[in-house]
């Protein structure tokens, strides 16, 4: 489980994110809505300490954290081992080849055996479509297959959860629809998932649950035919605006 209770953060003056209190269910997809600005991003963020909230708490499996404490490396290192983050930029290594991107994390923060990393990156790769893959560069590769190697580096760590920024929004629509059903048949499988997107059909499909954000707060939390079914006037804007 993934419980975040009473998490405020701000920068300088402007309220990002307003007492949040959410629970993220274990083997669910929970997709995180909302218009530009509302402080998904920045939620995410906070659940992988890329920002640390200003107070609160996180509690991810076994691991409980105070945000308002000054925390050490170990502790920032313990709770980003329990989730691993795709980017909208894949953020590959330029200078290492596909199978080195995907085991350095697991060799290199979890110290896994080189050899068996070696293993489980190559089933990994061929899981994402990608197998024969391993000894190219991510200069060779189009966008959707490095963002496809990104989700594979992702789960080479094993995460508890896996959190997905907007994680197509670099790419052409075609490209995109390659990353969704990825995503989608990770979803089957019962991966933890917590997706920000603007994709709404990705969201009605894949979600279990969905969260809207809007100016930093809860506006809805609960299922994800609730959400689309919801007559809250607010809600119907924002799905209204969506269509087109």
């Amino acid at each position: 489980m993934l419980k975040l209770t009473n998490v405020n953060k701000s920068y300088e003056n402007n309220k990002i994110l307003d007492n949040i209190n959410i629970v993220f269910p274990k083997n669910k997809t929970t997709v995180i809505l909302g218009p530009s600005g509302a402080g998904k991003s920045t939620l995410l963020r906070s659940i992988n300490l890329l920002d640390q909230p200003e107070n609160g708490t996180i509690e991810l499996d076994d691991i409980k954290v105070n945000y308002n404490e000054n925390l050490s490396n170990n502790e920032i290192l313990q709770l980003r081992r329990k989730s691993a983050m795709v980017f909208q930029s894949w953020g590959l290594f330029p200078h290492m080849t596909i199978l080195e991107n995907i085991i350095e994390g697991p060799t290199q923060a979890k110290n896994e055996n080189k050899d068996q990393a070696i293993q489980e990156g190559k089933k990994l790769l061929a899981e994402v479509g990608l197998e024969g893959y391993e000894n190219r560069y991510p200069s060779e590769l189009s966008g959707g297959q490095q963002q496809r190697v990104s989700i594979a580096r992702a789960l080479a760590l094993k995460p508890s959860y896996i959190l997905f920024d907007e994680p197509t929004s670099a790419l052409d629509p075609e490209l995109e629809a390659q990353i969704l059903h990825l995503m989608q048949k990770l979803a089957l499988e019962g991966k933890s998932m917590i997706v920000v997107t603007h994709n709404m059909d990705f969201a009605r499909k894949v979600a279990d649950k969905v969260i809207f954000l809007e100016k930093g707060q809860v506006i809805f939390d609960g299922e994800c035919k609730d959400f689309f079914n919801n007559n809250n006037q607010r809600i119907q804007d924002f799905l209204n605006a969506m269509k087109f």
